[in-house]
């Protein structure tokens, strides 16, 4: 899909009030910064082709975009502040790209966020969102992304896996769009795990926390995100 080099209404309408939300957010999360992303815009799955145009923000619209649902946790002293920001822009979708990496004995590893990061103790695949590093040319390289995302999130590069072709998109309601990508190892879970966590250790301030094994239902945690779940649950019905 093609970038756009518009500009996104919300982001400019809503500008003092989003840094007025993401001054909250750092004043309890101090490691997040508010660099460039990209979100999707005008999106629309048809026989099984994602169309959109993805546009660039800055991160700190995208989390108060995001965050609609989640007024009462970050209010401030301001009672009118929840009423008067309204919905979110219906037409975009943060949309992200994951590896769903899958050892040789067919189990899948997700890294479990952590305490510092924007999602601590949540339990994803490998991933990120685009951001402008992943344009080429007037695309956008959601595969190059994924596999970025899989060397410094797991130290597993791009050699050690063999892509599958295709991508799965779970579209878990506004305001998320999650594309996924197989990737498969050849190494087993178990020494795949103990991999990555060497890779964790030697890391001064890794961005997770720890490395889970999943291969049925019964490996399922509430801290799984709902497209993570969907996926998985998509792929036991058809992996038979």
């Amino acid at each position: 899909m093609k970038l756009d080099r518009g500009r996104w209404a919300f982001a400019d309408q809503r500008r003092a009030e989003i840094d007025a939300y993401f001054a909250e957010r750092q004043r309890a999360q101090p490691a997040i910064w508010n660099g460039r992303v990209l979100m999707i815009g005008r999106y629309a799955l048809s026989n099984g082709v994602l169309g959109g145009r993805w546009f660039e923000t800055d991160y700190a619209s995208m989390l108060a975009w995001k965050a609609w649902e989640a007024w009462e946790a970050w209010k401030t002293s301001d009672a009118t502040w929840g009423a008067a920001w309204g919905a979110p822009d219906a037409t975009v979708r943060n949309g992200f790209a994951l590896g769903a990496l899958r050892s040789s004995d067919g189990a899948f590893l997700l890294g479990v966020m952590g305490a510092h990061t924007a999602n601590a103790g949540m339990i994803y695949f490998p991933a990120g969102t685009p951001d402008p590093g992943d344009v080429v040319g007037d695309r956008v390289d959601l595969a190059g992304s994924v596999l970025r995302e899989l060397e410094e999130e797991t130290g597993i590069a791009a050699a050690d896996v063999d892509i599958a072709p295709g991508w799965h998109v779970v579209d878990a309601g506004p305001p998320r769009l999650a594309l996924i990508q197989l990737l498969q190892a050849r190494e087993d879970a178990a020494a795949l795990r103990e991999r990555i966590l060497r890779h964790l250790a030697a890391e001064a301030e890794p961005e997770l926390a720890d490395i889970r094994i999943v291969r049925c239902e019964a490996d399922l945690d509430p801290m799984m995100p709902d497209f993570v779940t969907i996926f998985l649950r998509r792929h036991w019905r058809t992996d038979r």
